[in-house]
């Protein structure tokens, strides 16, 4: 752990522990962050002054101790710099999607009382409309003009630590994908060191990973997995390489080129690379490679029975959201032992509730709880607050699931997407794992349409591999195919085709917008 001087009042960090400054007194010449496409490399040490400056650059436009503090980036060198720089500042980070429009940035800068964005001169067009809207907030941008200019504000900044420096933490906002997005909020951590123990760097220690790990992180940083777990490989010294955008061959060959240990995907990523010829899947060296940790969506099992052949038993599999009320975790020779389940709990206990509260039965499916390992709020939003527990004090996102004798928990939906069609409820997720296994089918959602019969019907919105073989024919294929494996009530009624589904980066599916569509379609407002 660090220390300090008492002598001075100051709080001046002596030595740090589980930060990446340690690494920097170590070790300064090893890289922190390497970018995959333009092989740029940041080094401990720069990483360590770079983040000291962001931090002075906090301070001197009056960002103090829990303030917020946004970045709005695409995967930039600096993205890991800045969030290091808040978190020195004690504040609270909050990463934007630099494809929302203005007034969706607007919400989330005012929502959250953010002070400062840091951000870049080529989203100006959105930045500058974000100006217009709220004006109070203070833009730098990489490559800016005049005094916005983000690289001269931090020449201008000291290298050394902050005087008060202290431990922050992010403030991340939900996808909106179910409806406005709203922040979740767990406080400041309760130990101020900044170079405190972090608990998803536990997590990492305790899958093997090391301070001679090299992570790949694969997709967009403004997302929560990618923030979290690449700054928790920086805190035990590991070398982060990150790819400006997911290429399914370039992933296997960086894998390859930077000997990677460690890597974290969503299912869509492994549709991906299992759609290379095999010729390419097999060309390069993937020998290094020890833990892919796959979570954030869910996996249909014939996608992780062909990864875990590929890759050998490396694939790990974690559910937890960005509320972090509880976490499980299997490994492979877990999942083939129990196909389709996400693993037993190591943080927070959990519990399988009726519609009363109840607590059911092995292999009955019910609510999702755990009483959390930490407590959040969502902020701005009491309402929503007390909604995600019960009288016990148990939280819950809205997961549908349900756990065998061992423990093991298998998750059937989210009951915001359950479908009601004639008084049966049905979890679109099932139909979903069964569809993308069809060899014509590239990516696949299914909704609820309104129906003035049933109430609702059972739409999948296919984008198939071939856009030339979207038709009646390829509809008929799918029904003909699904038929032996669903009951005839879970069968979509309706089969459409696009060119292309409305994914976030991350593999996040925006079905809120798809269902929509359908309701503005069929006159239901």
């Amino acid at each position: 752990m660090s220390e300090t001087n008492p002598a001075d009042g100051a709080n001046v960090r002596l030595q740090y522990g589980f930060h990446p400054a340690a690494f920097a007194a170590r070790n300064p010449d090893k890289p922190a962050i390497i970018m995959a496409g333009s092989s740029q490399v940041i080094t401990f040490a720069e990483l360590d002054r770079l983040s000291n400056q962001v931090a002075h650059l906090l301070r001197a436009n009056g960002v103090q101790t829990g303030d917020k503090v946004a970045i709005l980036l695409d995967n930039d060198p600096l993205y890991l710099v800045l969030a290091w720089g808040a978190q020195r500042a004690g504040t609270f980070m909050t990463t934007v999607l630099y494809r929302l429009t203005g007034p969706e940035i607007e919400h989330i800068l005012t929502d959250s009382g953010c002070k400062v964005l840091l951000s870049h001169q080529k989203f100006a067009p959105l930045l500058d409309e974000t100006a217009k809207l709220v004006p109070a907030v203070h833009q730098f941008r990489i490559d800016g003009e005049g005094e916005a200019n983000l690289q001269a504000a931090l020449a201008a900044q000291p290298e050394t630590p902050i005087a008060d420096e202290r431990g922050g933490t992010d403030l991340l906002y939900s996808s909106g994908t179910t409806g406005r997005p709203k922040a979740v909020d767990v406080g400041l951590p309760e130990d101020p060191a900044v170079d405190a123990r972090h608990w998803i760097g536990d997590m990492i220690e305790i899958f093997g990973a090391t301070e001679n790990s090299v992570y790949l992180s694969p997709a967009p940083m403004y997302h929560a997995a990618p923030i979290r777990w690449s700054m928790a490989f920086n805190r035990i010294g590991a070398t982060v390489v990150i790819m400006e955008h997911f290429d399914a061959e370039q992933a296997l060959a960086l894998i390859e080129k930077y000997r990677i240990t460690d890597s974290q995907w969503v299912p869509t990523h492994f549709v991906r690379m299992l759609d290379l010829p095999d010729v390419v899947k097999h060309k390069y060296d993937l020998s290094s490679h020890r833990n892919a940790t796959h979570a954030a969506a869910p996996c249909p099992q014939g996608v992780k029975h062909a990864m875990i052949d590929w890759w050998g038993p490396i694939i790990l599999e974690y559910y937890g959201a960005s509320e972090g009320i509880g976490f499980t975790m299997i490994n492979s020779q877990q999942w083939l032992a129990h196909p389709g389940s996400v693993g037993r709990v190591m943080l927070g206990v959990l519990h399988i509730c009726d519609e009363e509260g109840n607590e059911v039965p092995p292999r009955t499916e019910g609510h999702v709880f755990f009483e959390p390992f930490r407590r959040f709020s969502y902020l701005n939003d009491p309402q929503k607050t007390a909604d995600a527990y019960n009288p016990r004090g148990w939280a819950s996102v809205g997961d549908i699931g349900w756990v065998d004798e061992e423990g093991y928990l298998y998750l059937t939906d989210r009951k915001s997407f359950m479908i009601i069609s004639g008084g049966v409820n049905i979890y679109p997720q099932e139909i979903e794992n069964l569809l993308i296994m069809h060899p014509k089918v590239h990516d696949v959602a299914v909704i609820g349409a309104p129906d003035a019969a049933m109430g609702e019907r059972v739409v999948a919105v296919v984008q198939p591999k071939d856009m030339a073989t979207a038709g009646p024919e390829l509809a008929a294929e799918l029904s003909d195919w699904l038929a032996p494996q669903l009951s005839r009530v879970k069968l979509p009624r309706q089969i459409d085709f696009r060119a292309e589904l409305p994914r976030e980066p991350t593999g996040k599916l925006f079905k809120r917008k798809l269902r929509d569509e359908y309701r503005e379609a069929a006159k239901i407002f």
